[in-house]
């Protein structure tokens, strides 16, 4: 996610970075070359590269300017919400470790660790639905927090985060059945353990539910034959300036075409898609230091104006 000041008016036609320019370049250039060749083929052989009656393509822009832009409201409400529910999950998983201070000192397995148990199953939660959501990350950091007998069975486990939240929910059962903990003291762990499933469920839906292929790929023939006959519109009225009015309007429909795309999927690795990485190291972070470690890593910081 860019995170930065508002940059000034001169600033703000040079800035790359969460630009969808880069990604569209190389199409904007072809429209632009493709106006320029219609504008030469059109004064020098009109009879073969006729000018036409604008009007039609008029009518065309306005459907797909209101295309792409309830294609782009549904693809920020995906963003929105799965922001939401990371949030929702920051507010369960601090919830869980105030309510866990009722197991300071209780015994597990002969020691007095169920606390730090249940809450590094908690980061270890965090980390797993980190990779579930943005596949190729390093489960290191997380078979640290496991008991290395449930190291096999987790890496086999065909939904991880789901493994974590069983372990979590075993060890508060395991509690209650040796007296550890009361019918209420567990009932107020396992809703917050429920809280933590509502938002991998969540997320899953938005993660594993695209916008349907079919209208996307509608509005990119659309958008692309659109800016693709534009040339042919202006020519009789622009003249020699058509290339960079097509090349604009081809920016402005590419852009929006990519950037819907973009936010489509919230959990990518593209700059402007949620910063799921630094929510789970802040969220270990603030866990860590609940359990009264001293030795904290800072909070997660914008590299090059981006948090990922």
């Amino acid at each position: 996610m860019i995170v930065r000041d508002r940059p000034g008016l001169l600033a703000l036609f040079f800035i790359l970075r969460g630009s969808v320019l880069p990604m569209i370049f190389p199409q904007v250039m072809f429209v632009f070359g493709l106006s320029a060749l219609v504008i030469l083929a059109h004064r020098f052989w009109p009879a073969l590269v006729p000018g036409f009656n604008s009007a039609p393509l008029a009518l065309v822009g306005i459907a797909l300017s209101i295309f792409l832009g309830f294609r782009n409201n549904a693809c920020y409400d995906r963003w929105w919400e799965a922001r939401k529910y990371w949030g929702q999950l920051v507010i369960a998983v601090r919830g869980l470790a105030r309510q866990s201070l009722i197991l300071e000192g209780r015994m597990l397995d002969g020691e007095p660790v169920a606390r730090r148990r249940l809450l590094e199953l908690a980061i270890a939660f965090c980390y797993t639905l980190l990779i579930h959501l943005r596949p190729g990350g390093d489960h290191g950091r997380i078979l640290l927090r496991l008991p290395k007998e449930r190291h096999v069975a987790f890496l086999e486990s065909r939904n991880r985060p789901d493994f974590i939240l069983r372990e979590m929910g075993s060890l508060t059962a395991r509690l209650k059945a040796t007296g550890a903990l009361s019918d209420i003291e567990y009932s107020v762990l396992d809703e917050s353990i429920g809280e933590m499933a509502s938002v991998q469920a969540a997320c899953e839906r938005i993660r594993f539910t695209p916008i349907p292929f079919g209208y996307t790929l509608l509005l990119h023939r659309t958008a692309y034959i659109f800016c693709f006959l534009l040339p042919f519109g202006f020519a009789d009225v622009l003249g020699w300036l058509t290339p960079f009015a097509t090349a604009l309007v081809a920016y402005t429909f590419f852009g929006l075409d990519a950037l819907g795309s973009e936010l489509e999927e919230p959990f990518g690795e593209l700059p402007n898609d949620l910063p799921i990485g630094a929510i789970a190291e802040t969220i270990e972070i603030n866990l860590r230091e609940a359990l009264g470690e001293k030795d904290l890593p800072p909070l997660p910081e914008p590299k090059s104006f981006v948090l990922m």
